[in-house]
């Protein structure tokens, strides 16, 4: 294990010293278009957990052969307001068992307002529309799309559905413009493994980057919410940020400082949409990762 993690360490130093983006603008450079843009968000594990460990080599395939951000930092702990910051631009509350409903401007309105579609894929939901409490495996705070007021209530929670769904949207060429991913608990190194959650990726994962769609021009984002509670970094910590897809810079690793509101900005932006929640209206964008 030792031996793998040196030697990927060394394939990121390598990759940064010959040569990263840098900004060309104040908000540096735009990603390209997309037809379709997948997040997938993992839990709670900081980069020097993950990047490097064998027990993870899926994930740190795609960081190899795609693109890593190595200087990528969550917001805050606990959980919750990284999700709010994935998809509000805002923190909106530190506490996990928040109840309330956020009104503030968000990535539904926004693809909405555009005329895109939308979906949160999550794992363990009890039914298509669901937005109570954790039903174990699946927690409610990872899955920031059932306490937005465009949701709630309205003929938009028909998009949150059971990740069931995913694999038959996928062959019957149904999946929206974007696509949000939630493992459950057991699934997304929350209370499982490390391996366990790889294995996940690769299962699930792997047919949707080999598919036709996504390689006529996808865009997927795997990264982690927060790092470990004990890593205070810039907030919320050091996480792994991995981003795949045909017009990803192959083996390409940056060293610019981003989070969430980035890529909150990338996933917007990729689908033609100028409007930013929050702080991803000043936040960096990330095209530097692009051919």
């Amino acid at each position: 294990m030792q031996v793998f993690k040196r030697l990927l360490v060394l394939t990121i130093l390598a990759g940064l010293a010959v040569g990263c983006g840098s900004s060309s603008s104040s908000h540096g450079t735009p990603p390209p278009a997309s037809a379709r843009v997948f997040l997938l968000v993992e839990e709670n594990h900081s980069f020097s957990d993950v990047i490097g460990n064998s027990a993870m080599p899926y994930l740190n395939g795609l960081a190899t052969q795609y693109a890593l951000g190595a200087q990528y930092y969550a917001d805050a702990h606990p959980s919750i307001p990284n999700y709010f910051m994935l998809t509000t631009g805002r923190i909106e509350s530190l506490n996990n068992a928040f109840s309330g409903t956020v009104s503030d401007d968000n990535v539904v309105r926004e693809i909405v307002k555009a005329g895109k579609t939308w979906r949160s894929y999550a794992e363990s939901l009890p039914k298509t529309g669901y937005t109570g409490g954790d039903v174990y495996p699946y927690f409610k705070h990872h899955d920031p799309f059932v306490y937005l007021h465009d949701v709630v209530g309205t003929a938009q929670a028909n998009n949150v559905v059971p990740f069931s769904q995913f694999s038959s949207d996928l062959a019957s060429d149904s999946l929206p413009d974007f696509s949000f991913i939630v493992p459950n608990v057991l699934d997304d190194a929350h209370d499982g493994t490390l391996p366990a959650a790889d294995q996940w990726l690769s299962t699930n994962i792997d047919p949707l980057i080999k598919s036709s769609a996504f390689q006529s021009g996808g865009i997927l984002i795997i990264v982690f919410d927060e790092g470990d509670l004990s890593d205070l970094s810039h907030g919320g910590g050091h996480v792994p940020f991995v981003i795949v897809g045909p017009k990803v810079k192959s083996g390409y690793h940056s060293s610019t400082f981003y989070q969430h509101q980035s890529t909150l900005r990338l996933v917007l932006s990729t689908l033609g949409i100028n409007s930013f929640p929050g702080a991803a209206a000043s936040a960096p964008d990330m095209g530097e990762f692009f051919k």
